[in-house]
């Protein structure tokens, strides 16, 4: 069903849950809040110890009766207890001192079921929400890049969170053609690490493999390759253990899913209609998310599709700031939200 807003509306939250971070934009205000998609449990009681950059900040460092848990995975709700214990705590971070119950947008990935899209909404309403709506994370991303969504003109988004990878060509305020695969931040960290274990058996944690592929991190040959100390648990005496390694050797490590998401895009490519197929040939690709900043992956995507390839101005926020757009602009942008029948 189509969203039919009110003007009670004009105080709501647009809301990115992502698998990596959460960002929370309030109307009017712009983008409050960004923080880790984190939460530490006290298991002994169930109760939150901490939310955010506190918990993530823990991961790999507690207790045993205190675990840090990420309740998103793959840009899908893994634990709907925690992610509504999350969601709320963010809501009043967001809205400190407000009693009165916001309406909320949400952000979802396009290859989402319709069972999923209706447990976000239930997510939202359990945290404090008096009406959720969802709309799509391409759609969002473009609309945060400025791209004439609603134009008919073919627009093509590659968006590159922790969780998913979702492709979209977008014309006259609709999805044409999308791909979402589970290839994005999050694989190339575990590709980090299974890489070092591999090669000079030692363990590394989930920090460190992000921190390796942000310093280290590239799609193709750089002009100046890097060398870099890694720390880690050597996994033949247990002990602390130092090692070198360079660009050449991480960009090894992470080729698989690189090339799983450049397939993803020249997929996208091969299905739209030829007639937008030439829009994107003169408007380019547009770049958003964290994976954007991956380096060399704009050269990597133009060399293998024959596209220009723009990276938007602040691709970490363009989904938040996209579903903020449909809070402020109501009357050009409620057609790209759903929300459930009533």
């Amino acid at each position: 069903m189509r969203a039919r807003l009110s003007p009670s509306f004009r105080r709501g939250l647009a809301v990115d849950l992502g698998t990596a971070n959460t960002r929370v934009y309030v109307q009017g205000h712009g983008i409050v809040l960004d923080e880790p998609s984190v939460v530490a449990i006290d298991l002994r009681d169930g109760k939150p110890v901490a939310v955010g950059s506190d918990a993530k900040a823990m991961i790999g460092r507690t207790p045993a009766h205190v675990q840090a848990v990420r309740p998103l995975r793959d840009g899908v709700i893994a634990d709907f207890e925690i992610c509504e214990m999350m969601l709320a705590y963010f809501v009043r971070r967001a809205r400190p001192g407000r009693l009165s119950k916001p309406d909320m947008v949400i952000c979802v990935p396009s290859g989402v079921t319709g069972v999923e899209k209706r447990a976000v909404m239930d997510l939202a309403e359990a945290a404090g929400a008096r009406q959720a709506w969802v709309v799509e994370e391409p759609m969002a991303a473009a609309i945060g890049a400025g791209l004439p969504v609603h134009e008919p003109t073919g627009n093509m988004v590659v968006d590159i969170g922790g969780g998913t990878t979702e492709v979209a060509v977008i014309s006259m305020g609709g999805i044409v053609t999308s791909q979402s695969v589970q290839t994005a931040g999050d694989e190339l960290d575990e590709a980090i690490i299974q890489f070092i274990k591999k090669e000079y058996s030692l363990a590394l944690g989930e920090r460190t493999a992000e921190e390796v592929k942000i310093a280290l991190g590239s799609a193709c040959p750089l002009q100046d390759e890097v060398r870099a100390e890694i720390r880690g648990r050597d996994l033949t005496t247990g002990l602390p253990k130092t090692i070198v390694t360079t660009t050449e050797e991480i960009r090894e490590a992470i080729e698989q899913p690189v090339a799983a998401a450049v397939d993803a895009v020249k997929v996208t490519l091969d299905r739209a209609p030829p007639e937008l197929a030439a829009d994107i040939i003169e408007r380019g690709i547009v770049l958003t998310g964290g994976g954007a900043l991956l380096h060399g992956l704009d050269a990597r995507l133009a060399a293998e599709t024959g596209m220009p390839i723009v990276t938007a101005d602040n691709p970490l926020q363009c989904v938040a700031f996209g579903a903020g757009q449909c809070l402020e602009h109501l009357g050009a942008l409620s057609d790209v939200l759903m929300t459930r029948s009533r």
